[in-house]
């Protein structure tokens, strides 16, 4: 295996992961991952950026084969995807030091045990000359990890973001602008589904960086972004652009009362010109459920009524949008029940802690009678006017 020519001197020599289908045990990968890693050569001194995920470990060293020296070594993040080979990457070059910021310095020494002595803590702004180029450090910290850190070749303007605008997309492509309808869809999920919790701190590190006007930007994950606009653009859009005309319905239903309900009010919010986006919580992909939450205006969950309570589905699902904390702006429930319960009061509390307006929800003995089916056009209209003014 041979690296990959970037620019001159800048080379790709990380691992494509095509048979990972989970992350952290929670996220599917649908499209796969890749574990970035990245080589430049200075006239005087040779970096490597991150390594790999450990079990890929082989494949970056297959693809360093013929570097004798590695002066440094930047671990941007400590997590074990982007980290979890330095051990072996330090063995093989005992004579390099280690990059990292601060926090990154006392995790590698914690999670890793790796030599504290090894471990050079970079300042802001901190800046380390190769020879012919520079390397400037920018401290972007909760993009996801307290420890993250960006490094910015200063001449050829390339910025290493490890996972502040990655995707998580096995793609021969090196660049890209070779599919950017397939990673726009997959940055986004990336975002909703790591970014958006801290979504104050990622738009304050997008302003820090956007100021640096990069050539191209190098994440850890997915490919790399020959025309910077285009995820800056993505990542200003969906951190404060206008929330779309949309409803995020994810529902459960057992006996088919729910699902009547749901059929009948997706029909009422697509004849008032509101788009939904419908899931199924039995069968659903749940990372497209965090994309579909990025720019919703509302939510509404739908659930029969068990025990006195939601489906665990639906809590589950009430869960994930408190812990995904998106921007949305109104939120109602609307189920079934057969002899009585506290369905819709529990996951709104749920929800309490987003800020969200509640809107009327509506709850059906049994099938929906015409009464119910009246409440439903009664809320379908009630968000389709509250969307008018978003």
């Amino acid at each position: 295996m041979k690296p990959r020519v970037i620019i001159p001197g800048v080379e790709w020599v990380g691992a494509l992961d095509w048979e990972r289908t989970m992350f952290d045990a929670l996220i599917p990968l649908p499209d796969h991952t890749s574990y970035n890693a990245y080589l430049i050569h200075g006239s005087e001194k040779t970096v490597l950026v991150d390594t790999v995920e450990p079990r890929m470990v082989d494949t970056l060293m297959a693809r360093l084969e013929g570097v004798d020296r590695i002066d440094y070594i930047l671990s941007l993040h400590a997590e074990q995807d982007h980290s979890g080979s330095l051990p072996q990457v330090l063995q093989k070059y005992p004579q390099a030091q280690v990059f990292a910021s601060p926090k990154c310095r006392e995790n590698l020494v914690t999670h890793l045990s790796i030599d504290a002595e090894r471990i050079h803590a970079v300042q802001d702004g901190e800046t380390l000359s190769l020879g012919d180029r520079t390397l400037q450090f920018v401290h972007i910290p909760w993009v996801h990890w307290p420890d993250t850190m960006a490094a910015y070749l200063v001449e050829q303007k390339v910025l290493f973001t490890t996972d502040f605008f990655g995707s998580h997309l096995a793609t021969s492509g090196l660049f890209v602008s070779a599919d950017e309808p397939r990673v726009l869809a997959a940055a986004k999920r990336y975002y909703a589904e790591i970014m958006m919790p801290l979504r104050l701190m990622a738009q304050k590190n997008l302003v820090k960086l956007e100021a640096m006007q990069p050539a191209l930007i190098a994440p850890s994950h997915g490919p790399i972004y020959d025309r910077p606009v285009f995820i800056l653009d993505a990542y200003r859009q969906w951190l404060e652009g206008p929330l779309r005309n949309a409803v995020v319905l994810p529902f459960i239903s057992i006996h088919g009362s729910t699902l009547s309900m749901v059929s009948h009010f997706t029909d009422c919010l697509a004849e008032r010109g509101v788009a939904v986006h419908a899931f199924d919580l039995l069968s659903t992909d749940l990372g497209e459920l965090a994309s579909a939450l990025v720019d919703a205006s509302t939510l509404v969950i739908g659930s029969p009524t068990v025990l006195g309570g939601p489906h665990p589905g639906a809590v589950s699902a009430a869960y994930l949008v408190n812990m995904l904390k998106p921007r949305l702006k109104y939120l109602s429930v609307i189920g079934s029940y057969g002899w009585g319960g506290k369905m819709v009061e529990i996951l709104t509390d749920m929800l309490s802690g987003l800020n969200l307006e509640s809107l009327p929800g509506v709850l059906c003995k049994g099938l929906p009678a015409e009464a119910d089916q009246q409440a439903l056009q009664a809320l379908a209209e009630m968000i389709a006017e509250k969307h008018r003014v978003i």
